[in-house]
Parts: C-alpha cells; sequence; structure tokens
C-alpha cells in the first residue's frame, strides 16, 4: 500500500506542476510539493496518517448529562449535551462546541473528542444541535446558538460553569456561527427567540476552525452550501447576506479570537481566514492565525493536526480566561 501511495504522490506532484486557479476568493488546488485533499483521504484509507477516535469512549471520571432541551420549535426538541469531571468544584471555565457540516448536516455528537479531552483538563464542555438548513434557512441557527449561549449562562450554576468565562468552538459551518454570535451576539436579528432568557450572550474567546466569515463573496453566494443556508440568492436578499456574515459585525471590542485554517481547503477558501486575521488586526482585536500549510477541510481529524491544534488552544485559553 506503502508503494501505491508513494505512486499517487508522485503522480500529484507532476498535476501540481500544471497552472493552479488564481482567483483568490475560491478554494486552492495544492501547492507544488503538497498533497491534495482528495490523496489526503486516500492517505487516511490505507492507513498512512494517524486518525483520532471519533467515538471514544466517555472515561469513568467524567459525567455526561445528555439531552438537555434548551429550546422547543413547534414539537422539535432542541438539545444540549454537557460533559464535566464528577466532583468539579466550580464555577469552571467552559467551552460550548458549535458543530459544522456545511449548514445541512452534523449532529452536536461530532465534537466528542475534544469534549472528552477538554472536560479532562478541568472545562465544563457544551454541544448543542441547532436547526439545519432542511428544516430552516437562515436566521434560524443563529437565533439557536444564540439561545444556546443564554441558556448556558443562565443555567450555570446548575452545572458548575462560570458564565464569564465562556469560549464559542466551532469548525466549518460551526467556526461560522461562533464566529457570527461571538461578534454579532446582539444584532436584533438573532435575539427574537428565548426572550426569558434575557440577552446576554457575550464570550470570553473564540476558536475557529476553517469557518466562512464573508458569504458575499462572489464564490460564495454560488455555492450550493450557502445558498441553501440563505434560502434564497444575494440578488433577491443581499441585506440578510451580509447580516449572516460574522465580518459585518468585526469590532474593537471583539473577543480574542485563535483561527485554524489549512491551505489546500476545498470548502471554506483560505482566503476567508486570511482575511479575518486582516480585519481583526485593522480592529485591534487579539487574535492568533494559524494558516498550516499542505491541510484541507477537516484536517483536525489527523492526530497530528489535533494535538497542534489543542496546543495552542491551550495556551491562548490559558492567556484569555
Amino acid at each position: 500500500m506503502k508503494k501505491l501511495f508513494i505512486i499517487l504522490l508522485i503522480f500529484s506532484s507532476v498535476l501540481a506542476c500544471k497552472t493552479a486557479e488564481t482567483d483568490p476568493e475560491r478554494p486552492l488546488k495544492a501547492p507544488k510539493g503538497y498533497m491534495n485533499e482528495t490523496l489526503l483521504k486516500m492517505a487516511y484509507g490505507l492507513g498512512m496518517l494517524d486518525l483520532i477516535d471519533s467515538k471514544p469512549p466517555v472515561p469513568d471520571d467524567l459525567e455526561a448529562i445528555k439531552n438537555v432541551t434548551y429550546k422547543t420549535v413547534g414539537d422539535v426538541d432542541l438539545q444540549l449535551d454537557i460533559y464535566k469531571k464528577k466532583g468539579l468544584e466550580g464555577p469552571a471555565p467552559t467551552m460550548v462546541f458549535i458543530h459544522g457540516g456545511a449548514w445541512k448536516k452534523g449532529k452536536r455528537q461530532d465534537y466528542l473528542p475534544y469534549m472528552i479531552d477538554y472536560a479532562q483538563k478541568g472545562y465544563v464542555t457544551v454541544t448543542l444541535s441547532y436547526r439545519l438548513s432542511g428544516v430552516a434557512k437562515f436566521p434560524a441557527a443563529a437565533q439557536d446558538v444564540n439561545c444556546g449561549i443564554k441558556w448556558v449562562k443562565q443555567h450555570a450554576a446548575e452545572y458548575d460553569i462560570d458564565p464569564e468565562r465562556m469560549v464559542l468552538i466551532g469548525g466549518s459551518a460551526g467556526g461560522h456561527l461562533s464566529l457570527l454570535l461571538g461578534y454579532g451576539g446582539d444584532e436584533t436579528l438573532f435575539n427574537q427567540d428565548c426572550k426569558e432568557l434575557g440577552t446576554d450572550s457575550k464570550v470570553k474567546a473564540i476558536v475557529d476552525f476553517y469557518g466562512p466569515v464573508d458569504i458575499t463573496t462572489p464564490y460564495a453566494i454560488t455555492t450550493e452550501q450557502v445558498l441553501s443556508f440563505m434560502g434564497a440568492t444575494y440578488e433577491e436578499i443581499p441585506e440578510m447576506y451580509k447580516l449572516a456574515s460574522p465580518s459585518t459585525f468585526i469590532s474593537t471590542d471583539d473577543p480574542p479570537t485563535l483561527i485554524f485554517q489549512g491551505t489546500i481547503d476545498s470548502l471554506v477558501p483560505v482566503s476567508q481566514s486570511d482575511s479575518l486575521a486582516s480585519w481583526l488586526d485593522k480592529a485591534g482585536v487579539d487574535h492568533d492565525y494559524h494558516r498550516l500549510k499542505g491541510w484541507p477541510h477537516t484536517m483536525d481529524a489527523a492526530k497530528k493536526v489535533n494535538e497542534y491544534a489543542q496546543f495552542y488552544i491551550d495556551a491562548f485559553l490559558e492567556k484569555h480566561l
């Protein structure tokens, strides 16, 4: 299998010598000397790269509180799960995980490996479900996540949570929603529901893995994922597209932000994170940007990247919480 993979790698290097797509708003092809996303997936399948366990067992020293309803829409209960150390003496810093899946799929359990790892490090970890684009269009998902943040804050004492030390973390669509609510949580549009939970959805920090930041770019407005999320074209509802873009809400008082992005991401162009880092720099918002050369979307499924990311997440949160 190794010989086969080496042959494929050489073949990909030859292909990489061809002229690459140069539109900065579109996903980049793999540069010369780096595998493309297809070959990385093949490497996973051939056992050439170690992946994290996506469904690890919950250790005996952790308490898992599952299927807690934080919001009901019609006859659908939106739920969250909480993990924390047994006997935890709170209040403890808390990480709220927002799953990805192009806004149309995915589930809150997708972040179980991170949930367990960070609960064992002394955090309370929370992961929540939200309405997907097949059920409701924007701003439904944003409103749900905002309600979830408020619910966690209001119920903080019950679960050893420190509401003043909360972090939003997500990847892809979850990264987008983390940025959107982390920067624009006080936007009127996102506060139409759950008024009984108050208005405070501010968080102390944001961790973003390859999340879209500006969905008004010429490339973004043509993608099936964005069109499905929004429910109409940019030409039909341009103001809603702006409100759905975290970039709209960037200001000097935004929480510190940690960004991870692979340079050969074929779903979210690296230019999105490049722009985010630039805008945060101009606004004077504290941020760290890890631009990982030659890595694709969902790169943190690889043990190597996951360990790297957790090392820098730990340092970032130690500094800002």
